[in-house]
């Protein structure tokens, strides 16, 4: 495809914009559809944290055995809500029988390119388009309560260094206290992911609204797909509720609800959403200097220069719209046993998102099988903050025909055949 292009980018959120970013820098004309609002759905109210500490997928030898008795449990941070569905009970299938070590390393060697990537392109990014978006390089503590959770992933960690060249620093109970004297005394210790970083994600997107619109970028807010023109065989619109829009090539970027455009891309999309919550509030007066994860509750913390923000919690609940009380209780409660202050009040938003989850921890970059322009940039997982500069770059190298900075093999919508 030739520059000066139009494409339409079908999905408002940091992937939609990502992508839009990138296309536009290399000199296509781009739109955005948004169904709702731009970056109101996951890309709003997340934990901010860019990781590239997290190489490994979710599908990991021993997961199931240790949290199947949990899985549905009401009250379990990482719950499945039965239900008749068989797209659910296929994606949990698949899921199981990646749960080794063979196929765990074969997803992360996926995962790192686009982590590491995007982490560099964040900081070029930031630097050269003045993104006020409280970008802060301080790195991510993982923190335990257990020596018995400490001495796990010890193994964990060894792993990450050996193969990956991501291991972190070790830090004990005693150098803890010193280190976060937010976190209270007498834990096991933590483990410090130095080169981590994190933002405030609503302040990204209204920062980067602002440089997209100023390039040219269209942004269609209230603005729901329908369907695809085609001539010859090769899509030239994209019909949607404010009118037919005629694009040289289609991205679409739809997140958690790109499943429910299967019948127009041509194949099937193996994303379940995986319903998180977050807290945000003032900062407390005993705040964390570092961002944090709290592995054996299943809950983060995200200090902010304007505010502070508990989330985490894994539902598999289908496209559930309730926010239920007590899955904040459980971040509360998490939160409570490692923080002198856990939260404050008062509480300025509680809030839910759908996380685009595959069964193999590997988004979808590809090709849709529909159209030869038409192309599919979804199921980041819980990692869609810190995929998405290395995406959008992806994505506009091959709508655009040029070298890919990254191999897309292993992005491939094929793989689920």
């Amino acid at each position: 495809m030739s520059v000066g292009q139009q494409v339409v980018v079908v999905g408002g959120g940091v992937i939609g914009a990502a992508c839009a970013h990138y296309l536009t820098a290399a000199g296509a004309r781009v739109t955005i559809v948004e169904k709702g609002r731009f970056a109101g759905a996951c890309s709003h109210a997340n934990c901010g944290l860019v990781t590239p500490s997290h190489v490994l997928p979710l599908a990991e030898p021993g997961v199931l055995r240790n949290a199947f008795g949990a899985l549905f449990a009401k009250n379990a941070p990482l719950m499945v809500k039965p239900r008749g569905d068989w797209a659910l009970w296929s994606w949990l299938t698949h899921f199981a029988m990646r749960c080794n070590h063979e196929d765990m390393l074969a997803s992360a060697l996926g995962i790192q390119p686009l982590l590491n990537s995007s982490r560099s392109l964040y900081a070029d990014l930031i630097e050269r388009e003045g993104l006020d978006c409280e970008w802060q390089t301080k790195g991510l503590l993982f923190v335990y309560q257990t020596a018995a959770g400490m001495e796990h992933y010890a193994e964990t960690n060894k792993l990450l260094n050996e193969v990956f060249d991501a291991g972190a620093k070790r830090i004990s109970g005693e150098e803890l206290e010193n280190f976060e004297p937010a976190l209270k005394p007498g834990l096991a210790g933590a483990w410090f992911y130095e080169h981590d970083a994190h933002l405030r994600p609503d302040k990204l997107m209204r920062a980067w609204r602002i440089k997209l619109e100023g390039r040219g970028v269209t942004i269609r807010e209230q603005c729901e797909f329908l369907g695809l023109s085609r001539d010859n065989g090769e899509v030239v619109g994209v019909r949607t509720t404010q009118g037919e829009l005629p694009a040289d090539a289609v991205v679409v970027a739809a997140g958690a609800l790109t499943p429910l455009l299967a019948e127009h891309l041509g194949c099937p999309i193996p994303i379940q959403p995986g319903k998180g919550y977050s807290l945000t509030m003032p900062r407390p007066r005993v705040c964390p200097t570092y961002p944090m994860l709290l592995p054996e509750h299943r809950v983060a913390v995200t200090p902010m220069d304007s505010g502070y923000r508990l989330g985490s919690i894994m539902e598999l609940a289908g496209y559930d719209t309730s926010l239920r009380p007590e899955r904040m209780k459980l971040l509360r409660g998490g939160a409570s046993h490692y923080l002198r202050e856990p939260y404050c009040e008062p509480v300025e938003e509680e809030w839910y998102g759908w996380r685009p989850m595959t069964y193999d921890s590997r988004p979808i970059i590809d090709r849709s099988p529909a159209a030869k322009n038409v192309w599919i940039a979804a199921g980041h997982n819980m990692l869609g903050l810190s995929m998405a500069p290395a995406t959008g770059k992806l994505v506009a190298e091959l709508v655009l025909d040029r070298t890919p900075h990254l191999n897309p093999r292993p992005y491939r919508v094929g793989r689920f055949d």
